[in-house]
């Protein structure tokens, strides 16, 4: 900084015009002086990532209503109805208010009709391209660097549903995703793993299994549970969908 420009600071008041001595190696910046791009309300301002979610449509309505108010919820419908948003955003939410202590996501790990071959590395590796949509939806919700700080520490969890058998899920929010490629048996084991203090969200579209028609059970355990008080069957429809018009044109002749 020239003289000129010193001698100019210190005539606007920015700094204080003793720190400039000769002797002087280390200047001192202030503090709680000098024009500020927040106009000094830094403390109102929200830097959270965290959005507020509204329902879109009647179903999506109905579906967070469900959430709020069931222990057990399931989700049937087409793609673009936000089931897996809604699910994921509902568990950010439950994680973030405190009213559970993890997240807890699975999904069946079939692919999509046809096969990829052989996945190199460890078993996070090989699994990350089936879990990918459920890093999609968390990192909306959430930034990626608080995403992996939490998964890290163990308060989101995502595994695929072979590595559920056995476990008994306390105090979390659990959303099961791409129901419809889970057979009758595992659904019914996934769906017995809800503990106390517990969310489960089913998810999934029995018309686009990617199962032989007769493996999937999404379809088969949804009407038997519909006659159960305790527990939302909710199901959307194409007008529900949220995702590109045509989505919903598509579905409606194909």
């Amino acid at each position: 900084m020239t003289k000129r420009a010193l001698k100019r600071v210190a005539r606007e008041g920015a700094f204080d015009a003793g720190q400039f001595g000769d002797d002087s190696k280390i200047r001192r910046l202030p503090v709680g002086s000098g024009w500020s791009p927040l106009g000094g309300q830094q403390e109102d301002r929200d830097q959270g990532y965290l959005k507020t979610i509204k329902p879109k449509s009647e179903g999506q309505k109905a579906l967070m209503e469900a959430i709020d108010n069931k222990n057990l919820v399931m989700a049937l419908g087409p793609a673009g109805t936000g089931k897996t948003y809604l699910a994921i955003a509902k568990a950010v939410e439950a994680l973030e208010a405190g009213k559970v202590g993890r997240i807890v996501l699975s999904r069946p790990a079939v692919e999509a009709g046809e096969s990829i071959g052989y996945l190199p590395g460890d078993m996070e590796d090989k699994l990350a391209p089936y879990l990918r949509p459920l890093y999609d939806a968390l990192s909306d919700r959430l930034s990626m660097k608080r995403v992996r700080a939490l998964i890290a520490e163990g308060l989101i969890e995502i595994a695929p549903v072979g590595y559920m058998r056995g476990r008994t899920l306390n105090n979390a929010f659990v959303v099961i995703d791409e129901a419809q490629n889970c057979t009758y048996g595992q659904l019914k084991m996934l769906l017995t793993r809800l503990g106390w203090h517990s969310t489960m969200v089913v998810t999934g579209d029995p018309n686009q299994t990617d199962l032989l028609p007769t493996l999937s059970g999404l379809a088969d355990i949804s009407e038997k549970l519909e006659a159960v008080g305790n527990i939302s069957v909710i199901r959307l429809e194409d007008r529900d969908i949220v995702r590109h018009p045509l989505v919903a044109e598509m579905l409606g002749v194909i």
